[in-house]
């Protein structure tokens, strides 16, 4: 992992050492006594403390949001993706053994909980429990979005597993927003597994706030690979103002997200909710600041579309 922890702090630059006469003391000059010493010591803390405040409290340049998906069928990968440091967004797929106590435990920790909604995928695999299908009546596709969104406490919105063939198709779309749109406050969030998702233009119709992936971490899983991923994520977010990425819980992806996200503040970087991405965009108030929200001057700029890259969840067994 040797790889990985030179990518993290390397965004640290250390200062060169001083010689040894930087520490002498003129012959002529009488030493200050005890007491002066250590005033003069709490005086050099303070404004070192002074400094390291003014740059923490710097305003970012960009704002990035982040979510691991798949949560739910291990307990150990669900509690280390929930102490993530940060507002990381858990996404909890239905009918899984952990989905209840990670969705209480990832509230307790700040976090926003997704359903992490399985959907009829393209190439025919199993999306798992819960699953939503083309071949659905409207009713049956309402009873299972409705058991899917009560089975997960705390929901705060929704993003698609796997679902490249049912987010491509308008019609039970439809049928997902308006159930979005009569719970009232859920957000939407489209996985973008296949380039011809309706998913965006479908929450808009319906006044559901929706945000799309930009970038996936781990279809590597490889530290490496998540620490190219997460620097194209920034790049992205610098020249937009913000983006979003969705990872997984491998065990090279929450290694690197622990090293990396505390030291985001040094590329004037902050990790943020998905809510306060979706008040970026809409112009609203942010939590931290009094009036509308003053996002990065490039926000919404258009970006060259990126390649669409297949979603790396796992089928279910």
């Amino acid at each position: 992992m040797s790889g990985s922890r030179v990518g993290a702090t390397g965004l640290l630059r250390q200062s060169p050492a001083a010689s040894p006469a930087a520490f002498e003391r003129p012959a002529a000059r009488r030493p200050f006594s005890t007491g002066v010493q250590a005033a003069l010591l709490l005086l050099a803390l303070f404004a070192a403390g002074c400094a390291g405040a003014s740059a923490a409290l710097a305003p970012p340049s960009a704002y990035i949001g982040i979510i691991i998906d798949d949560l739910g069928n291990s307990r150990h990968g669900g509690e280390l993706a929930v102490r993530l440091p940060g507002p990381v967004a858990c996404a909890i797929l239905p009918g899984t053994p952990y989905a209840a106590l990670l969705a209480r435990m990832a509230r307790r920790h700040g976090k926003e909980v997704l359903l992490h909604l399985p959907m009829e995928p393209v190439a025919g695999l199993n999306p798992g429990p819960g699953a939503l299908d083309t071949a659905m009546s409207r009713t049956l596709f309402t009873l299972t979005l409705d058991a899917d969104l009560d089975s997960i406490p705390g929901v705060a919105g929704v993003n698609n597993h796997m679902g490249s063939l049912l987010t491509s198709r308008t019609i039970p779309m439809e049928w997902l927003m308006r159930t979005l749109s009569q719970r009232g406050g859920l957000f939407f969030v489209d996985s973008r597994t296949i380039a011809a998702s309706v998913a965006a233009r479908t929450a808009a119709a319906y006044r559901v706030p929706a945000l799309s992936r930009d970038v996936f971490l781990d279809d590597v899983p490889t530290a490496g690979a998540v620490e190219r991923q997460l620097a194209l994520l920034l790049r992205i977010a610098h020249r937009r103002g913000y983006a979003l990425a969705i990872g997984h819980p491998h065990s090279a992806t929450l290694d690197v997200l622990r090293q990396w996200l505390p030291l985001l503040a040094l590329r004037r970087v902050r990790l943020v909710p998905l809510s306060t991405l979706l008040a970026l965009r809409s112009g609203r108030a942010l939590p931290w600041a009094p009036g509308p929200a003053r996002p990065p001057g490039a926000v919404g700029q258009a970006l060259p579309r990126l390649p669409d890259q297949d979603d790396p969840s796992l089928a279910w067994p």
